[in-house]
């Protein structure tokens, strides 16, 4: 059993959790993911790594409830458990491979979309614990579903902007890009995590403004071992999955309207069977949900 240390509601309907996992915790970096239970019947939910204590064996998850899984976890509290808690799994972001005095010299911008926020986190703390400040832009609705505004300004040159303009800047996250380049920021690479249309939407503005951009395709993990093939996705002339070929990808490279399509797709029976005729062994089973594991 994993044991909630902590547990917080951080906005409306996004939650955070504090869990007792020192083998996960030895090992994970920024960008990889973790598969929780709520017990032995409970479905496997995959969801990112939002921080991590090496020293304390802790591992932080922040999730918005959306299935019966994920509200059955927003009702536990601190001292309750899950049965499984499994990972780190995933590759690392690719930052955690680079020369670090190479890394130095790069000017880094982050940008990050209501849940999406949460697996930024960890890397840019990453970075500032090696030496290296990023710029990142925290993006929401409005003033209430910013989260982790504290703990980004304690590691990173924060903006925030939410749409309605009721707390920093105002308007889309594309807009504050643009108007940080027109002010004179210098970017040499771009990482955009959160909603599928959010990171479409960077990217076409990334690719026009020539900047290369990292994205996670974590929103479309169902099963999170590329089993069940709901995280099939097309990145240039390549099949990938995103949970373990990535969860990051060359964003100018994601077909991004391909995967949204699918993502909807596959949230029915019907759907799924259709995705499992057309793409074959490609497809991928044994989820249990597909019908590619008979």
């Amino acid at each position: 059993m994993y044991k909630i240390l902590h547990a917080d509601k951080l906005a409306a309907n996004i939650y955070r959790m504090v869990i007792e996992a020192p083998r996960v915790a030895k090992h994970c970096l920024p960008g990889q993911f973790i598969i929780v239970k709520l017990d032995e019947e409970g479905e496997r939910i995959p969801l990112t790594i939002c921080d991590y204590d090496r020293e304390k064996g802790t591992i932080t998850i922040v999730f918005q409830p959306i299935g019966a899984s994920t509200h059955a976890f927003a009702e536990l509290k601190t001292g309750d458990s899950f049965a499984d808690f499994v990972g780190p799994l995933g590759r690392p972001s690719e930052f955690c491979e680079e020369d670090i005095e190479s890394l130095k010299q790069k000017k880094i911008l982050f940008v990050a979309g209501g849940v999406g926020t949460a697996p930024v986190y960890p890397q840019v703390k990453w970075l500032k614990e090696h030496g290296v400040t990023a710029d990142a832009i925290i993006g929401a609705k409005n003033k209430d579903l910013v989260i982790l505004e504290d703990e980004f300004k304690e590691v990173c040159n924060l903006f925030v902007t939410t749409d309605d303009g009721s707390y920093g800047r105002e308007g889309m996250v594309t807009k504050c890009i643009q108007d940080l380049i027109d002010e004179g920021h210098q970017y040499d690479i771009c990482v955009a995590i959160g909603p599928m249309i959010m990171m479409k939407f960077v990217c076409k503005l990334t690719k026009e403004l020539g900047l290369p951009t990292i994205v996670s395709m974590n929103p479309i993990m169902v099963d999170g071992t590329g089993m069940c093939g709901a995280c099939r996705l097309t990145v240039g002339d390549e099949v990938k999955f995103a949970c373990v070929d990535g969860p990051e990808f060359d964003g100018h490279l994601v077909d991004f309207d391909q995967a949204m399509k699918r993502q909807t797709m596959y949230k029915t029976e019907e759907g799924r069977a259709l995705l499992k005729q057309q793409e074959g062994d490609t497809h991928h089973g044994g989820c249990g949900q597909c019908g590619g594991d008979k």
